[in-house]
């Protein structure tokens, strides 16, 4: 049994059905990306996977326990969390921002400690923004804000890291630092990571895993290189592309069609701004 799934939930907000008997197991020590088009139930999926929005119907699990029933302290010492959109608190400085990642190991028991203050530091270093550390976090740029918001949930230090749309905001550079910081997370600590990714190309770069989404319905999961297909594309986005092997890595690569070369079907979006 993996530590993390969703088990035929009915997901929504107030009377809008997103996604119905909905079924996803997460691979224990992997790397998962969730794609798809806009509105298609991605970023939905990772909330309800997190336990910040309870089904409706079904349930979600883990490690053999419906999420919403656990205290939140545990779930919090097991799985973190990145959202989308993260508001710091006024007149907080990034180093003591990302000391909060250290709350669900505090207690009465145990107070701040030297290796809190050294897996602060590393995941500041870690993320680039150590430099940043007696900044207030208001005064950053987004890219700079968004890589002190991942310093935050690695600090945290959960075997389980939910990331939604890590890269927003990022110039290609830090976009490549922190999916390779990911990979790193993954490979090297053993980490199950989830993340909800815009760009395709990037996701099948780096996942180990796809869950391909589409109205709320997974239409394809495995491994890149068994799920990535022009075939898919156009199921996905409705978009006319060649899959080549990327001469970096060896993953699946998209290319589109050249504007003149084939013909668009206004699907929901094109491949490199996949949807939230």
């Amino acid at each position: 049994m993996n530590r993390l799934a969703a088990d035929d939930v009915t997901l929504g907000y107030d009377q809008r059905v997103i996604a119905e008997k909905l079924s996803v197991e997460i691979p224990d020590n992997s790397f998962t990306v969730i794609v798809g088009p806009n509105a298609c139930g991605k970023s939905t999926l990772l909330r309800a996977l997190s336990r910040m929005l309870k089904p409706t119907a079904g349930r979600v699990l883990l490690d053999g326990s419906v999420i919403q029933s656990m205290p939140a302290k545990k779930v919090a010492r097991t799985l973190g969390l990145l959202p989308q959109s993260s508001i710091a608190p006024d007149g907080i400085t990034v180093g003591d921002l990302v000391a909060r990642g250290r709350y669900p190991h505090q207690g009465l028991l145990r107070q701040w400690s030297s290796e809190d203050e050294r897996v602060v530091r590393e995941s500041m270093e870690s993320t680039g923004v150590a430099e940043l550390a007696d900044r207030y976090v208001d005064e950053l740029s987004g890219g700079q804000r968004q890589r002190v918001w991942i310093a935050m949930a690695l600090a945290q230090q959960t075997p389980l890291l939910l990331l939604d749309e890590p890269t927003t905001y990022l110039d290609i550079q830090h976009q490549i630092d922190v999916l390779d910081l990911c990979a790193e997370l993954h490979e090297e600590q053993g980490r199950t990571l989830v993340a909800v990714l815009h760009d395709l190309n990037h996701a099948a770069r780096y996942a180990t895993h796809l869950i391909a989404l589409r109205g709320g319905e997974v239409i394809a999961e495995g491994a890149p290189k068994d799920v990535v297909t022009a075939e898919l594309v156009d199921r996905l986005f409705g978009m006319a592309c060649q899959v080549i092997d990327d001469p970096e890595t060896g993953t699946p690569l998209v290319v589109p069609a050249a504007r003149r070369a084939g013909k668009r079907r206004g699907g929901a979006g094109q491949v490199t701004t996949a949807a939230s």
